[in-house]
């Protein structure tokens, strides 16, 4: 019987772990879960190449570097090797896809440690900013507990943007999805595949999701825009700051610690909107971070049905490529 691991011959994946002689903290850091988003895949070489070349000093704990997370995606340059390995991250006994093969190999190796840096980058030029986790809670979708270790590790990484809220905008687009997806059915209609999954909260689970499920913590650092020049010493500046924050390695000479006292501007995400067709449209080229106007027109239906801001907001991760049935964009709002 042919394995489904035999379709993709000459991939393979790559971890690399340095133990410090003293116990510490487990960390693990990650880049290029999609596969051209590589600044963090540079960063993290460099950075094995100076533990290797001694220009870094282990000082306690772990740390184990993951350069390729995807290295289909990699491989091919682009967001994913067949679906969104960010989404829907977990072990799977019958894997159907190239990414759940990923996910049994990652799952594992992520619940080895306790603490996770998720490096990516985005489209469109901006300034990085990082994604945060929830409050502490005894919820039923995210029960966590570590939300002030959490945020006092995202104020060392160099970025003056929090964002939070992901999964829980996400549940309740889920919920909506559910019900239109129920109303297809009950007018004898079908749903794409991408409807289907939108439809299960489990697929808005990624990297940091699922590591604060095994009971540790994580931040994706989003570093800049894909080609920038300077997203890879963002990422850089960040594993550095990170590891030697939480006691793993002796800080450089080198370092660039963040400025404490600077302000921290926090977004919660508050609701997603998905393209229901192909042919929908943005009424401009928008970009992450863009503020929109109560009223607003963000874009049109293929019907011409107008899409607006309900209140002010702040737009985030449009994507003008998305498919019908896929997230369109979100929508997030400042905190006091």
């Amino acid at each position: 019987m042919t394995s489904l691991a035999s379709a993709y011959p000459g991939i393979h994946f790559n971890s690399v772990t340095f133990t410090a002689l003293e116990a510490g903290p487990r960390v693990i850091i990650t880049g290029a879960v999609h596969g051209n988003e590589i600044c963090g895949t540079a960063a993290i070489r460099r950075v094995i190449e100076e533990i290797n070349g001694g220009l870094l000093t282990l000082k306690a704990g772990l740390v184990t570097f993951v350069p390729t997370t995807n290295p289909l995606a990699y491989a091919k340059g682009q967001r994913s090797g067949e679906r969104n390995l960010n989404r829907n991250l977990y072990p799977n006994p019958e894997p159907k896809d190239f990414e759940d093969l990923v996910a049994n190999w990652l799952c594992p190796l992520l619940a080895q440690h306790e603490v996770l840096l998720d490096l990516h980058s985005f489209h469109a030029m901006n300034e990085p900013f990082v994604m945060v986790g929830p409050a502490d809670n005894d919820g039923p979708l995210q029960p966590f507990k570590h939300a002030a270790k959490e945020k006092a590790l995202a104020r060392q990484l160099g970025v003056q943007r929090f964002v939070d809220g992901w999964l829980a905008t996400y549940a309740r687009g889920v919920a909506r999805r559910q019900q239109e997806a129920a109303q297809r059915k009950n007018n004898g209609e079908s749903s794409s595949k991408s409807e289907l999954l939108n439809t299960d909260v489990r697929y808005g689970v990624g990297t940091t999701e699922f590591m604060r499920s095994t009971g540790g913590y994580a931040l994706t650092l989003e570093c800049g825009q894909h080609k920038d020049p300077q997203a890879p010493h963002v990422a850089y500046r960040a594993i550095i700051n990170a590891l030697s924050f939480l006691g793993v390695l002796e800080q450089p000479k080198h370092a660039q610690p963040a400025d404490q006292n600077a302000p921290i501007e926090s977004l919660s995400i508050h609701e997603v909107i998905d393209k229901v067709h192909v042919e929908d449209s943005f009424s401009r080229t928008w970009g992450s971070f863009d503020q929109i106007k109560q009223g607003e027109l963000i874009g049109t239906r293929h019907d011409g049905t107008p899409v607006v801001a309900a209140a002010d907001s702040i737009i985030m991760f449009p994507d003008k490529g998305a498919q019908a049935g896929a997230e369109w964009f979100y929508l997030a709002q400042r905190n006091a």
